[in-house]
């Protein structure tokens, strides 16, 4: 048997988790009490025993028809090695809550065409590398002080970004952004929500205007799994000491190889096939999923 935790995690300040629910888990488990409380009305975890992973799988998805309707997300993790040592994050729609393509199309008069494509993108159903490309094309000779304007006028964090980054880093963990869209942006939302490093793709700019090109190598799904790989090894870490999150396709590869990936949010295709995923909670829920308290948060 392997011992394993089981959390609970309810929609921030929405005090939906509640004694009795929990009691009605532990029952559903046989799980003898009592709980840990990380957060009175919002998180609580159930350490337990269970066998081969196919069962915590199957005890996984009876959980969450069990909540089906309900805004609460399930997860059993191990319980050895829950806090992790690198956290690996996507941007768009995942450190932010916009798609900076999508905004920057937006002063162009062509959001809904470029949106159209990024969704495709992020649910798999095009190759992302391709489709970064024809989006860029699609922005030539836009005026590059744009840039700073989506930044002033749109971008926002999302709820519990900043508290992910400084808490994890407060207890000695990395932190960078691995983003498919642009250092512009990925420079500046790192130090709004206190990344150390970021990553990601360069726009050719000339005469204060874009070209319509963005500079090779594409970080896209590959380049992903290859900045966890690096930055764990530069760190001396192994894998199981990793967190990845990120919502779309060109996310799931790394999410697969951290020993903590989480689908935030996440398109369809990548929440079925990640094995935790966060559709309620907000960034402060991987906390939670780690094991921290909301009195060890740092803001």
């Amino acid at each position: 048997m392997t011992a394993f935790c089981l959390s609970l995690i309810g929609r921030p300040g929405g005090n939906e988790l509640s004694e009795d629910i929990v009691a009605d888990v532990m029952n559903r488990l046989t799980v003898p009490g009592p709980p840990r409380w990380l957060a009175r009305g919002e998180a609580a975890e159930v350490p337990f025993e269970a066998g081969q992973d196919s069962d915590v799988s199957e005890q996984t998805a009876a959980l969450r028809r069990h909540f089906e309707g309900r805004p609460m997300d399930v997860a059993i993790l191990p319980a050895a090695g829950r806090r992790k040592a690198l956290l690996i994050a996507d941007m768009d729609s995942t450190i932010i809550r916009q798609e900076c393509i999508d905004e920057i199309a937006d002063f162009a008069g062509l959001r809904d065409h470029i949106s159209a494509i990024t969704e495709k993108a992020m649910r798999g159903d095009l190759v992302f590398e391709q489709a970064l490309e024809e989006r860029v094309k699609l922005l030539k000779g836009l005026p590059a002080n744009t840039l700073q304007r989506v930044i002033d006028e749109r971008i926002e964090l999302m709820p519990g970004a900043r508290t992910l980054a400084r808490t994890m880093r407060a207890n000695g963990a990395r932190t960078a952004l691995i983003s498919g869209g642009f250092t512009y942006f990925t420079s500046r939302v790192a130090r709004m929500a206190g990344f150390q490093t970021d990553e990601a793709n360069i726009l050719e700019i000339e005469n204060e205007l874009l070209t319509g090109e963005v500079r090779r190598p594409i970080v896209g799904r590959d380049a992903k799994l290859k900045a966890l790989k690096r930055l764990a090894k530069e760190a001396g870490l192994d894998l199981r000491q990793t967190l990845a999150v990120g919502d779309g396709a060109n996310d799931l590869a790394m999410l697969k190889a951290a020993g903590l990936g989480v689908a935030f949010r996440a398109k369809p295709k990548v929440a079925a096939a990640a094995r935790v995923r966060i559709d309620h909670g907000d960034l402060t829920a991987l906390l939670y999923l780690q094991g921290y308290t909301s009195a060890e948060f740092r803001d």
